[in-house]
């Protein structure tokens, strides 16, 4: 019953269809994760994708916490035996976390108030004398309640103000009431703590030092930044409606007219409103409002890692990974297709050193001796510098001297020169003291195990940022103010998402990236990398079974994501689900061919008509993903790499003009704008009003991460060192 109410609320909530989330929410039950339901169970679902089916999720989670608290609501108001059935009633049907808190607040156990004082010395029928407003004379009632710890009747009507002033603060009417006025009308205001305001950490928050906006108007990354100035003492943040009219509305649904008794009730409400229900109120909607930048934060650093994790990949081509750098030298890596290492070294092209002659000695011989392809250079300290001079090596702008001990390099044309890529190194250092890292090189330094990230994540970027925590790639904003516990479900589902989008080489795939695979997590992932260790490579996604703890509901989960390069059935290389394999071996049988036939031969798959194939189980959306799939097996839905190039003629942000239009890559994107690295050492930021000649909702809807981009400058403020930048007539 109470799962036919969650579907219900579910459905309403999400204007989805409710046996759609019914159906969901069982599946969910049954274990299935998100993109196994999304990609699998289209027919019982109706085709929801993995955001509708997240968001199913996190409804049904909250729900089950609003029924935890119910209880709890309901076993203490029992207790005080106050539990009528009208109140059960409303309880039972109230599924609004704050109407349910509103319900409870009279019944709520609370330190001993004003008011609870007031009422233990007699006063509470005071309090609804003064309320009812029938009495001409208050002090003459008030004579009565004179006695024990109340000493005169100025005591006793302050008493019973104290009581009203705590019921209308309690009253669910009036709390309503007040947050209408808040949604409709507060501002949120910033003022600099006087004491800070000189200091030097407190510049960065120096627009905030007096700053007042709609509450409603402030954005995620303002409103986090306000708060994240309070949390280090340099600000102080208020949020308010006009409280005049405030109380003004409060007043008119107590106090009946100008008499005596109503001028005590005006007074009570006027201290109830400052004293005790403002600040309720506004400390709700300040975690209200914190709870939605958050929201709204998490959403664009889940969408920046996405759009980070499907980054193009290179391939398995054989990569040379540096890790720039200019007193300590250049790292400098070679791998094999697979990401192995084969060989390291340090390399000094750059001041103070400056050993440029022998260090394109070492390039060229690592080059041609390992046969690289590729070259990743990571974006840090001297990359600039250290691109131009592999550059330059690879155009034989170095005259390398021939001796016995040092001759000169042999060409080998059949060797094309190898592509030269700038890479983000953001989290490579995490992941270089990480015990990811010391359990893949125990016996190399963090510096080599920079560099082989660096080089990893040119090949694919996916698998070689999964090892790193997300908070640590620098795609995201203000990640270390927001809700940790939010932020952590939401990056872990994006990888997931991502992992099982792509597809995973179940033969070359690290632990790490298996263990985000729907179904596996760090146990299974590392009995089948055991596994491989000791059989060998998988020739078959039914091998899976027989890996140590891997039963038939983990196999049903992970096995459409696992990929089986040159394997006997092509369709273990594919999205095409084994427990589909029947139907695609029928279809091949149909058209006299085998099931590599069919993938090979168009004309074949084109004669074919699905509705013949639709059973109880499997249904149109299935037979269509399965067909497409055949058309493209196990394709990659990432895009292709590009080579960039900054301008040669600026390096640094004292080269920079307004007006220049340069080549820019996109770092991060915020809420507000998108930051490009222009090869100056310092992003510049196309604030969202420059990014078209049209009003943007966000800035993805124009630009995208790592996208390659013509930018104009348009402001240099050397001073605090920003540049700001335009896309507009580019």
């Amino acid at each position: 019953m109470e799962k036919n109410i969650f579907a219900r609320l579910i459905a309403s909530a999400l204007n989805l269809q409710e046996k759609a989330v019914a159906n969901t929410l069982a599946l969910l039950e049954e274990g299935c994760t998100i993109p196994f339901i999304s990609r699998y169970r289209k027919e019982r679902t109706g085709g929801l994708d993995e955001v509708q089916i997240a968001a199913i999720s996190d409804r049904f989670d909250k729900l089950q916490e609003i029924q935890k608290r119910k209880e709890t609501v309901m076993k203490t108001i029992t207790d005080l035996g106050k539990l009528t059935p009208e109140l059960q009633k409303r309880i039972d049907d109230c599924w609004d976390s704050t109407e349910l808190e509103d319900i409870y607040l009279p019944y709520k156990p609370k330190r001993r108030t004003r008011a609870q004082v007031a009422r233990e010395q007699g006063l509470e029928p005071l309090a609804k004398i003064l309320l009812l407003q029938r009495e001409r004379d208050p002090e003459r009632a008030a004579e009565r309640f004179v006695k024990g710890d109340v000493k005169d009747v100025a005591t006793a009507i302050k008493g019973a103000q104290d009581i009203i002033a705590e019921t209308v603060s309690e009253d669910e009417r009036s709390r309503q009431q007040l947050r209408n006025a808040f949604a409709r009308q507060a501002f949120i205001t910033s003022k600099v703590v006087k004491a800070k305001a000189d200091s030097d950490e407190a510049q960065k928050y120096s627009d905030y030092f007096d700053w007042e906006e709609p509450l409603k108007r402030c954005s995620s990354h303002r409103l986090l930044a306000m708060r994240r100035g309070e949390s280090e003492g340099i600000l102080r943040i208020s949020i308010s409606p006009d409280d005049d009219e405030a109380v003004e509305r409060l007043k008119r649904h107590y106090v009946y007219g100008n008499t005596p008794c109503g001028q005590l009730v005006a007074e009570a409400i006027e201290d109830g409103y400052k004293r005790l229900l403002k600040p309720a109120i506004e400390t709700e909607f300040a975690a209200l409002s914190k709870e939605r930048a958050d929201e709204e934060a998490i959403r664009v650093f889940a969408e920046n890692l996405r759009q980070l994790l499907l980054g193009a990949p290179l391939g398995q081509k054989r990569v040379m990974g540096i890790d720039p750098g200019f007193r300590t030298g250049c790292k400098v890596v070679c791998l094999d297709a697979q990401g192995n290492l084969l060989h390291h070294d340090a390399i000094f092209p750059h001041p103070p050193v400056n050993k440029r002659t022998e260090s394109a000695i070492a390039i060229q011989k690592m080059i041609q001796k390992y046969k690289i392809e590729a070259i990743s250079i990571g974006n840090g300290t001297a990359s600039r510098e250290t691109n131009n001079f592999i550059k330059d090596v690879l155009a034989g702008r170095y005259d390398i001297p021939s001796s016995p001990r040092s001759p000169r390099m042999p060409s080998q044309p059949s060797l094309a020169p190898p592509q030269v890529f700038t890479v983000s190194e953001d989290g490579a250092s995490v992941y270089s003291a990480s015990k990811i890292a010391r359990d893949e090189f125990p016996d190399e330094d963090v510096t080599v195990r920079g560099a082989v990230s660096i080089g990893r994540r040119l090949m694919d970027p996916l698998a070689e940022l999964v090892k790193i925590d997300p908070k640590s790639i620098g795609v995201g904003q203000y990640q270390h103010d927001v809700d940790q516990t939010q932020l952590k479900h939401s990056l872990d589902q994006t990888v997931e998402s991502c992992v099982n989008l792509v597809g995973v080489n179940l033969n070359t795939a690290s632990q790490h990236l298996l263990m985000y695979v729907s179904g596996l997590g760090p146990t299974l992932a590392k009995n089948i990398v055991d596994y491989r260790k000791e059989n060998g490579a998988f020739t078959s996604r039914a091998q899976l079974k027989k890996v140590p703890r891997l039963g038939p509901s983990a196999f049903q989960q992970c096995a459409g994501f696992l990929r089986i390069p040159d394997a006997k059935n092509p369709l273990d290389n594919s999205a095409v689900h084994p427990e589909s394999y029947a139907v695609v071996e029928q279809m091949a049988k149909d058209q006299g061919c085998s099931v590599a036939d069919l993938i090979k031969n168009k004309e074949k798959r084109e004669a074919i008509d699905i509705k013949r194939y639709v059973t109880d189980e499997i249904g149109i959306p299935t037979l269509t993903d399965i067909m497409q799939e055949l058309e493209k097996p196990g394709r990659d839905p990432r895009s292709q790499i590009e080579e960039f190039e900054f301008d040669k003629n600026v390096s640094t942000v004292d080269d920079l003009v307004e007006g220049m239009i340069l080549p820019g890559i996109v770092t991060n994107i915020t809420n507000f704008g998108a930051f490009v690295d222009i090869g100056v050492h310092q992003d510049g930021l196309i604030h969202i009003s420059q990014m078209a000649n049209r009003r943007i909702a966000h800035p993805t809807d124009v630009v995208k991460l790592h996208q390659h981009l013509r930018v104009r400058v348009i402001e240099v403020d050397r001073r605090r060192n920003r540049i700001s930048l335009s896309l507009k007539g580019i």
